[in-house]
């Protein structure tokens, strides 16, 4: 009842919301592991997401952007509301090829954290190219193994990279601090400083 009221409640900022909504349903395990698919990535919760992802509309308006990429299946619904914002389309890496695949495509491999395994990831080129401004969203950033496989697919179409959008990161893994200090605008929501299993405890960076 209290997630829901919170809505309300305008003057109180998205991302102290987005923190009380992960410490309220998160659940924390051993191995680092965040569970947060009570609103995030198993259901969806459409009318938070939906004010996160004017959020990262109000983050990278001025950026140019005219395509947004993820990966499946978990960025894809927060992907989907933030292309809707900016009025373009959403592309979204394959991990598996199909059959109807033409083989023209752009690849990368990425190692999921969450789920120890290796994919190679795919787009069609008939959907990227060097005319677009690509903005990435995802909606968790840990090692940055996804984000770095999507970053090398948008300089293999030679586009533009504007920057990356993320709900939720682990700082304490500093993917995504290792991509700032290249010069990549990263913009996260909320930043996990340390978790314990054992407690529940989730401490947020400032």
């Amino acid at each position: 009842m209290y997630i829901i009221l919170v809505y309300l409640i305008s003057a109180v900022d998205l991302m102290d919301l987005l923190k009380q909504k992960i410490i309220a349903e998160g659940e924390v395990y051993e191995g680092n592991i965040l569970k947060v698919d009570s609103f995030l990535n198993h259901q969806i919760d459409c009318v938070f997401l939906q004010k996160i992802a004017e959020e990262f509309h109000r983050l990278f308006k001025d950026e140019g952007v005219n395509k947004v990429l993820t990966i499946e299946a978990s960025g894809i619904a927060i992907g989907a509301l933030v292309a809707r914002e900016f009025e373009c389309p959403l592309v979204f890496a394959k991990k598996s090829k199909t059959k109807n695949n033409d083989g023209n495509v752009l690849t990368s491999e990425v190692e999921s954290f969450t789920h120890g395994v290796t994919n190679n990831v795919l787009v069609s080129k008939k959907y990227i190219s060097k005319d677009d401004k690509i903005l990435i969203v995802d909606d968790f950033l840990a090692m940055g193994n996804a984000l770095k496989g999507l970053i090398d697919i948008v300089n293999q179409s030679g586009a533009e990279l504007a920057g990356c959008g993320i709900v939720i990161e682990k700082g304490y893994q500093h993917g995504g601090d290792a991509l700032r200090a290249q010069g990549i605008k990263v913009e996260s929501l909320a930043i996990v400083e340390s978790m314990n299993h054992e407690t529940g405890e989730i401490v947020f960076r400032d």
